[in-house]
């Protein structure tokens, strides 16, 4: 089923040095020279490692995958309201804009994926697609106003609005918890090293899943089914699958495409946590392959 969702076209950006988005493309250089005193052997140390992991499955598979994208996003899922307020905060500190921003983009990418309209279609190429639609000014972003259109089931929301608008100072939150825990150690591995390794997963299925991989449904854009950025990112590399049926969320669809955030979405329908789980029939499955 397709976002029925546009948002109309605005002029295009300045060139050279006015076109860049300075406060994203500031705060990512920041975050990714961060990463580099990871290197640092007085920064290293196995807590440190595994407080990094564990984030990295809380804000990035729970709060992204399974509440941002798969429950917020597509409504692929009914999460307990008290439990999806909890993972919409913890896929804020993810620091990827708060759900709203994040939903609304997303959206946005699905009315219009792989053309003009989309915030980060490969038909500008692998390097926007990954991350330069961030690091430039970007007509196709929502604005306040598209937000508004785009997502107004969360917009509507004042929790949703209150996470939206204090993303950053989460983040900087988590990062003096850290330090009180463990010490520079931990900020530099749980803040610094988890973002830019879940920044590019991510990123990975907007540039290499849109260009890398197999073409099982026919779909109206360039999403593929990449093996390998599906481990990456916990099962969303089985990318046309996704496009193919946006509303289910399974998007492993065959046995032997792992899809770990499927199987947590299981495990909560099972205790009751979830309902409404939608994912295509067979018959919706078949049907697509003929056309492909």
């Amino acid at each position: 089923m397709a976002v029925a969702y546009q948002d109309e076209l605005k002029p295009e950006p300045e060139k050279g040095w006015r076109s860049f988005n300075w406060p994203n493309t500031i705060g990512l250089t920041i975050i990714h020279v961060g990463a580099l005193a990871a290197f640092i052997p007085a920064l290293f140390s196995w807590p440190a490692v595994f407080v990094m992991i564990g984030l990295c499955v809380l804000t990035s598979a729970i709060g992204i995958s399974l509440c941002f994208h798969r429950a917020l996003t597509h409504r692929g899922l009914r999460i307990w309201k008290p439990l999806e307020y909890f993972m919409a905060f913890l896929g804020t500190l993810s620091l990827q804009g708060g759900p709203i921003t994040w939903v609304a983009t997303h959206r946005q990418h699905h009315a219009a994926t792989d053309r003009d309209g989309d915030p980060h279609g490969t038909d500008k190429g692998f390097f926007w697609a990954h991350c330069e639609w961030l690091l430039k000014k970007n007509s196709a972003v929502p604005d306040e106003a598209g937000k508004v259109r785009l997502a107004p089931d969360l917009t509507s929301d004042p929790i949703y609005r209150f996470l939206d608008r204090n993303n950053v100072q989460f983040q900087l939150l988590l990062a003096l918890a850290l330090y009180l825990w463990g010490g520079w150690s931990f900020v530099v591995w749980g803040v610094f090293v988890r973002l830019v390794l879940m920044y590019h997963s991510t990123w990975l299925v907007n540039s290499a899943a849109h260009m890398f991989g197999v073409r099982p449904y026919k779909t109206n854009d360039f999403s593929r089914n990449n093996w390998w950025v599906a481990i990456l990112s916990w099962g969303e590399g089985w990318h046309n699958n996704h496009h193919a049926f946006q509303f289910s969320a399974r998007i492993g669809l065959d046995w032997f495409e792992f899809d770990p955030i499927w199987l947590v979405i299981r495990g909560l329908r099972a205790v009751g946590l979830v309902r409404d789980v939608k994912v295509p029939t067979l018959k919706m499955r078949e049907r697509m392959r003929a056309q492909a």
